[in-house]
């Protein structure tokens, strides 16, 4: 089974990690990290974005229908890890997500393969928002009074992400740190927009 493609290289020390291994349940029998948005593959929105952006080393982590997504991301700078135990819940990703982050990397910009809307901007604004020295070592964006994703990790967390086990997320993190978060306010509510039913893909092809 394949672990790595090509890789990315970059003078950014904030390494991009996108969980894209997770079955789609919610939409049916189709892959929605493979259906279209404008014209390409949705999972390939949040890697332009990253492409563009400050983020440096991309991984990608495939699960369902690993082959699938990997061949829509061919012939993008990115390294594809499979996790064969994607079925486990989002822990198993993480934690092979991290184990791929380049050992000079300051911080993981972690996204879900599922949100068509983030922007280079976006994640541009988190990058030059953290500071762990200054305690600003978690940034989160915030829109619209809520918080979105990708969310921004110093290396310092990456043992207690990969301590997670079961379905379970890194969120509960930002609340055991609150001190360390520091909110990004951004104008739009891109951060907020993710796809998990055939009635979100329809609104956002809508627009």
């Amino acid at each position: 089974m394949p672990q790595t493609t090509t890789s990315a290289a970059s003078t950014s020390r904030i390494a991009g990690l996108v969980l894209a291994a997770g079955r789609s349940t919610r939409m049916g029998t189709i892959n929605k990290l493979l259906v279209e948005m404008n014209g390409v593959p949705l999972v390939t929105c949040i890697i332009k974005a990253l492409l563009t952006s400050q983020a440096g080393a991309i991984i990608v982590v495939t699960g369902h229908q690993h082959e699938q997504v990997e061949q829509a991301l061919s012939g993008y700078d990115v390294i594809c890890v499979y996790n064969p135990n994607y079925r486990q819940g989002i822990s198993t990703s993480l934690r092979r997500g991290l184990n791929a982050v380049p050992a000079n990397s300051d911080g993981v910009l972690i996204c879900l393969g599922d949100m068509p809307r983030i922007s280079a901007a976006h994640i541009d604004h988190l990058i030059d928002a953290f500071d762990p020295d200054n305690g600003r070592a978690i940034c989160v964006p915030k829109a619209s009074g809520s918080r979105g994703n990708p969310v921004l990790w110093a290396r310092r967390f990456f043992p207690e992400i990969r301590r997670l086990t079961g379905d379970v997320g890194a969120r509960d993190l930002i609340t055991t740190h609150a001190g360390l978060v520091c909110e990004v306010p951004l104008a739009d509510k891109g951060t907020l927009i993710d796809v998990d039913t055939p009635e979100d893909l329809a609104a956002l092809r809508a627009e």
